[in-house]
């Protein structure tokens, strides 16, 4: 079913929310992504479960903010291996992400266990799996995709660029 122009989609991908790259020591990430780049820190995450600890760093401001979370393997030798692929995944905001959970999963659309969940940044979460199997075999096609429920804040700015000029 080819859904690229189906009207009834009943949720929007609004934009980029994050990027996350991960390297056995984020230290030498901080070291581009901070010292050189001039991104700022904004915050922190550890997390047993998820084998992370990563440094949230920022570009740009407000409702166009854009994360770049450094990140590192609490243990190199568990799963998962935040560090296997440099650019672990990349994080999109959508307007309704119960929604789009329900709506993705009934057109075949592969999530990654532990459903919806608060993140890192203090947003609900959840992941689109990065190989699809029999039952769902639509996926991130070897690329994890982090789907992110935008703030009000967020999706009234982006309503208003679209709804500009030239929008």
């Amino acid at each position: 079913m080819n859904t690229a122009m189906n009207p009834t989609r009943p949720f929007k991908v609004l934009g980029i929310q994050q990027i996350a790259i991960g390297a056995l020591d984020k230290h030498k990430l901080k070291t581009l992504w901070v010292d050189m780049l001039g991104l700022a820190v904004t915050g922190t995450f550890q997390s047993e479960r998820e084998n992370v600890d990563e440094d949230i760093c920022a570009i740009g401001e407000g409702p166009f903010k854009v994360e770049v979370d450094l990140m590192q393997p609490l243990d190199p030798e568990k799963k998962p291996a935040v560090h296997a692929t440099p650019l672990n995944h990349v994080g999109l905001w959508i307007d309704d992400l119960p929604q789009a959970v329900n709506w993705l999963s009934a057109q075949g659309v592969r999530f990654a266990p532990g459903g919806i969940r608060r993140g890192a940044a203090g947003f609900d979460i959840c992941f689109l799996h990065p190989k699809g199997n029999e039952a769902f075999p639509i996926s991130g096609e070897g690329v994890l995709i982090e789907l992110v429920q935008a703030p009000p804040e967020v999706v009234k700015a982006f309503a208003a660029l679209a709804a500009a000029p030239g929008g």
